[in-house]
């Protein structure tokens, strides 16, 4: 693969964004494929998850550079979403759920419109009527059909989403109840020795945690939840926690440049946009001295080197499962969309 001529990592994370539609853009209400090459893409599953990081990703761009362009194809996505979802806002899985509402609550912020913080308060509230109980200790389950089910890709946003409704409307059942799901997380996913983050709990109905999923959007939710509850509470040694877990990430799943394939279905391609948006986070708040922030800043700008290296000059292709090759014989948008995020961050890094 030939590295592109590009020169500066704002214009990369432009070439990007526009290659998820070059690549994968479908008629509406379609609106992406959900593979590349589109010519044999399987397009019947409705990925409303994906969709809601593609919102993320969108708004990303449209922070960096104030583009009303990258605004409304934030507010398409959002449409996309429930058009596609017979007009309604919810489903069955409530990690699903949160994601949405985490991307619709920052539209509600690049827009002031208060119909998007009126659907990120109804996702939030639906989430805990539906899937909030005590078994295993209180938390969120990870889908209605599951209840005793509990897992770190429900939770994480759930403490996310709860802080930063917090922040926007002062009321204190959103910190109240991000603060038990953070505290369950910790003292039932979390280890111990090195801050390594599980998947789940009793998915099977046996009290078994999920040891054999070792999955870097877990780790990525962990450090989010901990620096935004670092935020809400003024609590620093909370940035000790979530640095700890995003060091962690990358010395337990990544060869000190790239993480690994975690899979190969199509939702896993996402894993590791997730780590990179709350790695970012986490770096604004880590002081230049503190060696942690170096180690994961480090990572950040050798990955994407790595990515980059491995893009056609014309990106008349996506991006690789694993970073640093080529495309492999057929890719979901998920990889893309992590793509995005990361080139993102390292254009926040390096501008």
């Amino acid at each position: 693969m030939t590295t592109t001529t590009t020169r500066t990592w704002a214009d990369r994370a432009d070439r990007i964004q526009d290659s998820i539609e070059q690549l994968y853009g479908a008629p509406w209400p379609q609106y992406l494929h959900n593979s590349w090459p589109v010519d044999g893409s399987d397009d019947t599953t409705f990925n409303y998850w994906w969709l809601a990081h593609l919102m993320d990703v969108r708004l990303d761009a449209h922070e960096r550079t104030g583009s009303p362009e990258r605004l409304e194809q934030a507010r398409q996505v959002h449409r996309n979403i429930v058009e596609r979802n017979a007009g309604s806002l919810f489903n069955d899985y409530f990690d699903d759920m949160l994601w949405f509402a985490l991307a619709t609550l920052r539209l509600h912020d690049a827009t002031a419109e208060r119909r998007y913080l009126d659907d990120a308060v109804a996702l939030f509230d639906h989430c805990v009527e539906h899937g909030w109980n005590d078994a295993g200790g209180a938390s969120l389950a990870w889908r209605k059909q599951q209840l005793a089910y509990k897992n770190t890709p429900a939770n994480g946003p759930l403490v996310i989403l709860g802080a930063r409704l917090h922040a926007r409307t002062g009321e204190p059942r959103y910190l109240d109840l991000a603060r038990q799901s953070f505290d369950w997380l910790t003292r039932t996913l979390v280890h111990d020795e090195d801050g390594f983050v599980e998947d789940g709990i009793n998915r099977t109905g046996d009290g078994r945690i999920d040891t054999q999923w070792r999955f870097t959007y877990n780790q990525g939710l962990y450090v989010g939840a901990a620096v935004e509850l670092a935020s809400a509470l003024g609590d620093p040694a909370l940035d000790d926690v979530a640095a700890r877990t995003a060091v962690t990430a990358i010395t337990q799943l990544s060869d000190g440049v790239v993480f690994g394939q975690e899979g190969d279905g199509g939702d896993e391609g996402l894993f590791k946009g997730v780590w990179y948006r709350y790695a970012g986070l986490l770096l604004e708040r880590l002081p230049d001295s503190d060696a942690r922030r170096s180690t994961i800043a480090d990572f950040v700008r050798a990955s994407t080197d790595a990515l980059w290296a491995g893009l056609p000059a014309a990106l008349d292709a996506p991006a690789a499962n694993t970073w640093g090759g080529a495309a492999d014989e057929r890719v979901p948008y998920s990889t893309q969309l992590s793509a995005a995020m990361a080139t993102e961050l390292r254009a926040r890094l390096d501008p």
